[in-house]
């Protein structure tokens, strides 16, 4: 009580007595009412209590999470965006495990439960996977090097990190541990980094050490002339995480699971404390077990599950991407500085990476938002990061930007992970809060979230076998531009159309284009096919290349040109006939 009171007091000082607090069910309850949002922020954060050490499958804060239903009186929250789609191509089933969301989480969860033989359905409103999140980051494996320790973040990167050469290998994905450089321009300072490297390995982050002047001007000449000193840390690097996501996907599909696009989660019947029916826009299911994977609506879920023990508040972060040759010269691996102005609260900071596809890409900042699912770029964004990165390489103009995006993030008040089973609702498990580094920690998350489900459902008495047909390995669609010359004329003279560039910014080839339309999950869009093999990801971003791969897509799926889309219902890229 002492300490809800300490909240209270915390709490009348900073908003006159228009929220309070009260425990409830072993969680923190805000309520209240309150004009701007960002005071709605503020609250949270005041009222949240930073978790205890970790303990594998259970939280142990002061309290079990942070609650804020505190309404906002500024605007409208949009309610979340439902498909057009409405039939009953679902009604009646009943399958062991429902996985909600198909972003690099449940994907990778739905991979990880194909290893056991069982009837697994994987579901998303969107029309393809990593429509969210999971496509709008900036590809960053990170070694963890802000993260507090014991935190479930801290203990997930952890893991993930070290998976991740396996992983992307079984999988096809290309992955680069290009190294970390964290800059200081204060040569005073670098007795203090020397010190530090005590408490990197504490922290766990193996290898971390000292780069001086010189070293630094050699490995990243592209750097500013002031910078006196870094700290490298090897075991970070770079993934395309959309990439990474779908070929998760693709592999859990291959493996058995069932992916159900278009089909968002609408309701729920809980009976005794379980889970009894899901209702869906596809007709209503049964399932043994629910998983929560649904981002920035996970809490949406858990309300739905009755088992809401926390509360997302949704944070925008803007990259910019630049081209290829005008950013040649700026950074090799990844880089930041650190100076008074360098951080603000938990952005990580950013920094300028080179993607795994030789792109510079520079961001992100951070900006609380009510809005779940608004990806407009902002001009002040876009300024803000190129002001704060110049510090960092001073070549860096907004000239060389190709294109930018925006993506909303899901972190919880405690600015940690949520990965355990339910807490009133017994057959359900959740993967909540999965903010950055949550790209890193995927891969764990999902070993920890399959082992959950199937305690659960052993105690339900539905005994879980493996499956002996389970294959980690998928295979990747062949990029001809990288090939040595031999390999890629037996590839053409196998299939000609390997050898008819369609994109020539890219330099991605009509076989290519014809194999992103025919994997195991279902690319019909302009944007599916991009975001497989990259036609219209260079500096004409589609210009040249779109209407040629528009007809391909048309040709493929036999539909007419009208009919396809630029990324699924409601963007249609031509206009019907007149009179139609």
């Amino acid at each position: 009580m002492a300490y809800i009171d300490r909240i209270n007091r915390k709490l009348r000082r900073e908003f006159g007595g228009r929220v309070t607090a009260a425990e409830e069910d072993g969680c923190l309850l805000l309520e209240g009412a309150l004009e701007n949002w960002a005071d709605v922020v503020r609250a949270g954060t005041l009222g949240a209590a930073k978790p205890g050490p970790f303990k594998e499958g259970s939280l142990k804060p002061r309290y079990r999470g942070l609650v804020n239903n505190i309404r906002f009186l500024g605007a409208e929250i949009p309610p979340m965006r439902l498909p057009a789609l409405q039939d009953t191509g679902l009604e009646g089933e009943s399958p062991d495990v429902l996985v909600i969301g198909a972003g690099i989480s449940g994907c990778a969860i739905a991979r990880e439960l194909a290893r056991y033989n069982l009837n697994i359905l994987l579901v998303d409103k969107e029309h393809d996977v990593a429509k969210h999140a999971s496509s709008r980051n900036d590809g960053m494996v990170h070694p963890g090097i802000d993260l507090r320790k014991g935190s479930r973040k801290h203990h997930y990167n952890r893991r993930g990190n070290r998976m991740y050469d396996r992983i992307t290998r079984e999988l096809g994905v290309e992955f680069e541990r290009t190294g970390q450089y964290l800059c200081f321009s204060n040569p005073w300072f670098i007795p203090v980094l020397y010190l530090s490297l005590f408490y990197w390995k504490w922290l766990g982050v193996p290898g971390v050490r000292v780069i001086g002047k010189k070293e630094l001007r050699q490995k990243e000449p592209g750097l500013g002339e002031d910078l006196s000193a870094a700290l490298f840390f090897p075991t970070a690097g770079v993934v395309c995480p959309y990439g990474l996501t779908i070929a998760y996907g693709e592999n859990a599909v291959q493996n058995g699971v069932t992916l159900s696009l278009d089909t968002a989660v609408v309701g729920m019947t809980v009976e005794g404390g379980r889970i009894t029916q899901v209702k869906t826009n596809r007709g209503r299911l049964r399932p043994r077990v629910v998983v929560n994977a649904a981002g920035v609506f996970a809490e949406d879920i858990a309300a739905m599950a009755g088992d809401r023990f926390y509360s997302i508040h949704p944070r925008r972060g803007t990259n910019a991407i630049l081209d290829k040759k005008a950013a040649a010269g700026l950074v090799r691996t990844i880089a930041s500085k650190i100076g008074a102005s360098s951080l603000s609260a938990h952005t990580k900071g950013g920094g300028m990476i080179r993607t795994v596809h030789g792109n510079l890409l520079v961001g992100p900042d951070a900006v609380e938002t009510f809005e779940k699912e608004n990806f407009a770029t902002r001009a002040a964004s876009v300024t803000a990061i190129f002001t704060k990165f110049k510090r960092t390489s001073p070549g860096l103009s907004p000239s060389q930007i190709i294109t930018y995006f925006t993506g909303v993030r899901a972190p919880t008040y405690e600015e940690d992970f949520v990965v355990c089973k339910g807490y009133r609702t017994r057959n359900l498990v959740h993967a909540a809060g999965i903010q950055s580094p949550g790209l890193t920690a995927a891969p764990a998350i999902a070993l920890d979230v399959a082992r959950f489900v199937k305690e659960l459902l052993e105690a339900s008495g539905r005994p879980v076998e493996a499956n002996p047909a389970f294959n980690p390995l998928r295979r990747p669609i062949p990029h001809t531009a990288p090939m040595e010359r031999a390999a890629r004329q037996a590839l053409i003279e196998k299939n000609p159309d390997y050898g008819i560039v369609l994109c020539r910014c890219e330099e991605v080839s009509r076989g290519e284009i014809l194999d992103s339309l025919r994997r195991p999950i279902p690319c019909d869009t302009l944007d599916g096919v991009k975001r497989r093999v990259r036609p219209g990801m260079g500096r004409c971003q589609g210009g040249f290349c779109g209407p040629l791969i528009l007809k391909l897509i048309a040709e493929e799926k036999g539909v007419p040109l009208e009919e396809v889309t630029k990324d699924g219902p409601g963007s249609p890229v031509l206009c019907p006939p007149r009179g139609f």
